[in-house]
């Protein structure tokens, strides 16, 4: 089943760009304790081509930057700034979380979607526990405040 077709019959789901496996794991276990489906993908590229044909409107976006590829032979899995322009030319749908460690890149992406009009906000995840103590807590008060 792919990640698109995952979202049939959901209501609650947050759109994701995120590569590292385990991270993706914690994601979907802390959205999971407030029944909110995940649907994540590994490369820009996907990530785009999967919001073009969106069904329903994700509660929140939330984008890393730094791509890696699993395998040398893979092909280049683009980055959060990719996905940033790409949304900065559409109507905001949703608020959008960065979380990267490339402050540089995440900078980018944030002016890149205010300057757009979309509500954006970015955290640096720092710690062993930063997606449950700060990226849920963060993102959560995100889509209340939506509400």
């Amino acid at each position: 089943m792919s990640q698109a077709d995952r979202t049939v019959g959901i209501t609650k789901m947050l759109l994701m760009l995120e590569d590292d496996r385990d991270r993706i794991e914690r994601f979907a276990c802390v959205l999971g304790s407030v029944a909110i489906q995940l649907t994540y993908f590994r490369t820009a590229h996907d990530f785009i081509r999967a919001f073009e044909s969106l069904t329903i409107v994700p509660k929140l976006i939330s984008l890393d930057h730094d791509l890696f590829v699993d395998h040398d032979n893979d092909p280049d899995p683009g980055d959060g700034r990719d996905v940033a322009k790409f949304l900065a030319l559409h109507k905001p749908i949703s608020p959008i979380l960065i979380h990267s460690t490339n402050a540089i890149a995440a900078d980018s992406m944030l002016f890149t979607l205010q300057d757009a009009g979309w509500t954006v906000d970015r955290i640096a995840p720092i710690g062993d526990d930063w997606i449950e103590s700060y990226w849920f807590p963060t993102a959560m008060n995100m889509i209340q405040s939506q509400s």
